[in-house]
């Protein structure tokens, strides 16, 4: 099964090259690399290009949002399953995309998703946090939970269907995509439970109280606009559970 890695980029001078090399490093070899960058002004594609590989397709040019880069991303993917790999992040180890592509074969799923463990910048060995994906199911997305989004691996035809992610969110875009793909309860899935992503704290969903704050606004108008029965006090009920993420990374 032929795999489509988008990576969305702008600035990301600092931490693409450990994204890229990732990438790069995948034992599976029939799949494809979308840089899809928004105009940097620094260094980002200088060194995007000198890590990719003949797989890696790169392109620069403004967007109107994160999501906006990925809808273009999927516009341009061919691969059978599709997954995101933001600019600061990577993949745990060269054997991901191959585990990935057996279990979905295998199980013949439309989306398998794995765990994240988050590191801080200054020091990208130790992990800080866990992120358990089994945690989720459809009957949770009124509870905000969703599989870690650079750990979930869908087939392309579920995006198509669906039309990709809706611009007008911006911070839970990615939760609102999902929240549309599990919600009706159709999806062959599974949880693999394997560390597939290092992923390095402090990114937009999770960059202070501030952007908390509206993303579990926005997580609140996704599930009123897909029929999820919710309130924002069920929303805000699983940090408990993600504190316990920080106790035992």
């Amino acid at each position: 099964m032929k795999i489509s890695v988008i990576t969305v980029a702008y600035n990301s001078a600092a931490t693409i090259a450990d994204t890229m090399d990732s990438v790069a490093m995948q034992t599976h070899t029939d799949l494809e690399h979308l840089v899809v960058d928004g105009a940097s002004k620094d260094d980002t594609v200088k060194i995007a290009q000198a890590h990719g590989t003949p797989r890696t397709l790169i392109r620069s040019e403004p967007d109107k949002g994160i999501y906006d880069a990925m809808n273009k991303g999927l516009a341009r993917a061919t691969g059978d399953i599709v997954c995101f790999l933001n600019a600061d992040d990577a993949y745990a180890d060269a054997g991901v995309l191959d585990r990935v592509a057996h279990e979905m074969e295998l199980h013949r799923l439309d989306a398998l998703f794995g765990d994240v463990v988050f590191f801080r910048a200054d020091a990208p060995q130790r992990s800080v946090r866990r992120y358990r994906s089994d945690r989720f199911a459809p009957d949770r997305l009124a509870y905000g939970w969703m599989p870690a989004h650079p750990a979930l691996f869908m087939k392309r035809s579920i995006y198509e269907q669906l039309g990709g992610f809706r611009t007008h969110f911006r911070i839970a875009g990615d939760f609102d995509f999902i929240a549309r793909a599990f919600g009706p309860g159709r999806l062959r899935y599974r949880h693999l439970p394997d560390i597939m992503v290092r992923m390095q704290a402090g990114g937009v969903s999770n960059a202070g109280l501030r952007s908390k704050w509206r993303l579990n606004r926005e997580v609140l108008q996704s599930c009123r606009e897909n029929g999820i029965d919710t309130n924002l006090f069920k929303i805000l009920s699983k940090y408990p559970a993600k504190l316990m993420e920080l106790l035992r990374p």
